[in-house]
């Protein structure tokens, strides 16, 4: 081999070298795209927008706002609940949570501030979707824009809500809770 294809090899090598890393990168941002993408999906068919999402609720759901919370109370025998801020709002949204602290909510029901999550949020559903799945979710609510929108504190049982609200009727014989026999 002649010193000037010796050299020609090695500059290849060097440039390889230099590409490698750059490829990386590049295949790291598509697939955090790709999971980003999955959550949107999966936020999207689990009806997120339904209760987060202002105008969800009333067919008109303001995409502009897109998961920064309602005004409009849920009101059962746990008292009045509202769907929270889902934006990254450090002030009122979940911003300062980790991807592993709304994996951990959505599994177990409980906030980092170990607050328990309320009817109707169907978390003893949305538990059983996959890691990758709630990993998914996390990472979408995450890219999501900061929406600045405190919604009301849940209210308890016999308080009065100042907003409006949707009743669940007390439940017929059927559907009551039964005592462990």
């Amino acid at each position: 081999m002649s010193r000037s294809t010796g050299i020609r090899l090695a500059a290849v090598g060097v440039a390889l070298g230099l590409l490698a890393p750059i490829a990386a990168l590049a295949q790291s941002r598509a697939h955090a795209a790709r999971k980003i993408e999955r959550g949107k999906y999966l936020v999207m068919i689990a009806g997120c927008h339904d209760c987060h999402t202002p105008g969800g609720l009333y067919g008109a759901p303001d995409m502009s706002r897109a998961l920064a919370g309602s005004e409009v109370g849920w009101q059962g025998p746990w008292g009045v609940s509202y769907g929270r801020n889902l934006t990254p709002d450090p002030e009122t949204g979940i911003g300062k949570w980790s991807e592993a602290d709304i994996v951990r909510t959505l599994r177990t029901g409980s906030r980092p501030d170990r607050t328990p999550l309320l009817p109707p949020m169907p978390w003893p559903n949305v538990a059983h979707m996959t890691d990758a799945d709630l990993g998914a979710v996390a990472a979408y609510l995450k890219s999501l824009p900061p929406v600045k929108h405190a919604v009301p504190a849940s209210v308890a049982p016999g308080g009065q809500p100042a907003g409006a609200v949707i009743p669940f009727p007390p439940p017929p014989a059927w559907d009551a809770p039964r005592a462990s026999q």
